[in-house]
């Protein structure tokens, strides 16, 4: 777990925050993490600031994690100006209780209020399924590197 909470804390300092937009409940149970259009690539300059504590969260597999980021980059649509929902959690604890949906409810009203749609990729069935509800379709899938598990590529048109 305290690899993980590293993970986050340098994604959130290096990519989120200055980039993007954050949403948290209010005990910080659940987390959204938005990036404006055409700033959802993670700049070689941030990738190279979070060297040092990627080394600690992945150790020897770091080129491994590399090579994901590159995958979903690579993957990622080149469609019009979009929002992107590049990361989302709710405790393990917390979740089934509208928590994710809450967290999502402020940016989507956003988007559909300017008419910009929005693209994610979900990792789970269940998360597929979240955001389905909310007016996300599959759009694609594929699996990252070395027989990982399947991402769902998901966009959502404003007013979905």
């Amino acid at each position: 777990m305290p690899r993980l909470r590293l993970f986050f804390e340098t994604e959130l300092r290096a990519i989120a925050l200055p980039h993007g937009l954050v949403w948290t409940t209010d005990d910080v149970q659940g987390a959204a993490i938005w990036a404006p259009p055409l700033q959802w690539r993670v700049p070689a300059r941030a990738t190279i600031r979070e060297m040092p504590p990627m080394v600690r969260v992945f150790g020897r597999r770091l080129p491994l994690a590399f090579r994901t980021r590159m995958r979903v980059e690579g993957k990622h649509p080149r469609k019009p100006a979009h929002w992107y929902l590049a990361i989302m959690g709710v405790e393990p604890d917390s979740q089934g209780r509208g928590i994710g949906s809450k967290l999502m409810h402020p940016a989507l009203e956003t988007l559909d209020a300017q008419g910009v749609p929005a693209y994610l990729e979900a990792s789970t069935v269940r998360s597929r399924a979240l955001y389905e509800r909310h007016g996300f379709v599959v759009t694609g899938e594929f699996n990252l590197p070395s027989d990982g598990p399947p991402l769902w590529q998901m966009w959502r048109e404003p007013g979905s």
